[in-house]
């Protein structure tokens, strides 16, 4: 059994930036690879960046440029950065991973992008 639990998001004027922080338990998190995802009103869930256990990392391309994931393996936690925030980066944010064949989400934490 695998827990996800998300945390800093909020409000940011356009162009400010935030960290998201997803903190796990159970597992054997080095081996995961971790995802972020965001899911807009009206929107389906969609991937913002992935890191794999070993590192490797991969973007939406509407935030290439200006967010970053990072993992901690001591801390068992993984980050994203998002800096020059943009309106539509409003969501709700979702820390995921596999484990064992199952998934397992984060409760999502919510980024409201506005002045």
């Amino acid at each position: 059994q695998v827990q996800l639990v998300e945390s800093g998001g909020g409000l940011a004027q356009p162009g400010g930036s935030l960290t998201l922080s997803c903190t796990t338990s159970g597992g054997i998190f080095m081996l995961f690879a971790m995802g972020w995802y965001r899911q807009a009103p009206g929107k389906q869930r969609e991937l913002v960046a992935g890191i794999s256990s070993d590192g490797m990392t991969n973007y939406a391309d509407s935030v290439k440029g200006r967010f970053t994931i990072s993992r901690d393996n001591a801390k068992k936690t993984v980050n994203l950065q998002m800096n020059s925030l943009k309106p539509e980066d409003t969501a709700v944010y979702y820390c995921h991973t596999n484990w064992r064949g199952l998934t397992y989400w984060g409760q999502g934490t919510q980024v409201t992008v506005s002045s």
